[in-house]
């Protein structure tokens, strides 16, 4: 398999130094995606789709809005397979929750033939073939957590085949995965807010709290009276979607929105 003129391909040490120290020295999530998408792209894979999760249980992998969701994949593929819940039945989605590390598409095509599908998994195979997500791989990202799980697919080119595609991950297959692995754990370290966005009041009482201060404390600290300090903690508990000051901060903490360095 030849890449195309102009691909980067990191095929060398040193372009593979260069780009991990980009990837290292990434201030923000926009950015290191960027840095990403150009490094996959120059392998082949022109379409990603990034997940992670920290509120996983069994199978359940959460609210979506409390995932990091990533991806340059059109709405018209994203609103289907989120809102509708394809994701659900998503063969490779299966996999990635009972594995780690790198898996083929044609694992989904040796499984069809030998009926090991459901209903529900082929039609969500069905819509992948209608928008052109058939050849790729998926990384599986191993976490210490039970309740922690990422992946990201890696959609090949329109044009390749899955035969070709595995003759380049027999080849660059181990560079991939390195490069999506460190992605992944320099992403954990960037702030994220999604769709649970705080004020800077909202984060600065929950880093008071973090830091074991109460209300009357923290009014002294901020200037504040008790009570607007505890409108804030209200409106930071109904941003982020929890029941209690203790989960806000939290789920502040896992998306990086406390005691950050400010660009």
């Amino acid at each position: 398999m030849t890449r195309r003129q102009g691909d980067i391909g990191l095929s060398n040490m040193h372009d593979l130094v260069i780009h991990l120290d980009r990837v290292n020295s990434a201030t923000s999530v926009e950015g290191l995606w960027r840095l990403h998408l150009d490094a996959m792209a120059s392998f082949g894979f022109d379409r990603l789709l990034y997940g992670y999760t920290r509120y996983r249980s069994g199978r359940s992998l959460g609210d979506p809005q409390d995932w990091v969701v990533l991806t340059n994949l059109p709405a018209a593929y994203m609103r289907p397979y989120i809102e509708e819940g394809l994701y659900l039945n998503g063969p490779m989605v299966r996999w990635a929750l009972e594995n780690d590390g790198a898996c083929s598409w044609s694992w989904m095509h040796q499984m069809v033939a030998k009926g090991g599908f459901s209903p529900a998994e082929l039609k969500a195979m069905e819509f992948n073939r209608k928008l052109g997500v058939t050849t790729g791989y998926t990384i599986s990202f191993h976490s210490v957590s039970k309740r922690a799980k990422g992946g990201i697919g890696l959609c090949a080119r329109p044009g390749l085949t899955q035969p070709e595609v595995d003759e380049l991950w027999a080849k660059d297959g181990p560079t991939i995965t390195v490069m999506n692995n460190v992605f992944h754990l320099k992403l954990l370290t960037l702030p994220y807010s999604g769709s649970r966005t705080l004020t800077q009041r909202q984060r600065e009482v929950l880093q008071w709290v973090g830091d074991g201060k109460t209300a009357q404390d923290i009014a002294l600290l901020m200037g504040l009276t008790p009570a607007t300090v505890e409108k804030h903690l209200r409106l930071a508990r109904e941003a982020l979607d929890v029941e209690t000051t203790a989960q806000a901060v939290l789920k502040a903490a896992f998306y990086n929105q406390m005691f950050t360095v400010d660009a």
